[in-house]
């Protein structure tokens, strides 16, 4: 068998985690997700709209907007929050955050992950070890 480096003994080690524990830390992840959210649309630029009510945060197990950047409709994984930018009518959001050769950079989501980084992985922390303090065993 080829060495895959741990990610099979990964993958046995979080499938032993109790689903109660799993399906306690949701919450958590939803409230970061949609705290996110409200700060890539007040990072986001002025327009005429669009782009701040393209912004979708997609739960787990649930597929993401198409067109949606980064990478179009996919189907989230369990315990993750997905936030995303774009739709069918917004079609730009790349652009503005990376710039291209007849614009400049107008960055607005990654600045806003940067800022709430700390924040969300301490909410997340807490909610896995309150998660695992309560239900593990039963």
């Amino acid at each position: 068998m080829a060495d895959d480096g741990g990610i099979s003994r990964l993958k046995r080690r979080l499938n032993a985690i109790p689903k109660e524990v799993r399906a306690a830390v949701d919450p958590s992840l939803l409230k970061s997700g949609n705290e996110l959210a409200r700060t890539v649309k007040q990072l986001a630029p002025e327009d005429s709209g669009d782009l701040k009510n393209s912004v979708a945060v997609t739960g787990p197990k649930q597929q993401t907007p198409a067109y949606s950047q980064p990478g179009g409709s996919q189907i989230v994984a369990e315990n993750t929050v997905a936030v995303t930018v774009g739709n069918e009518d917004v079609r730009y959001p790349h652009l503005l955050e990376y710039g291209s050769t007849k614009m400049p950079a107008q960055p607005f989501f990654w600045p806003s992950v940067r800022l709430l980084k700390k924040r969300i992985a301490n909410r997340t922390k807490r909610a896995i070890s309150k998660a695992v303090r309560q239900h593990w065993g039963t």
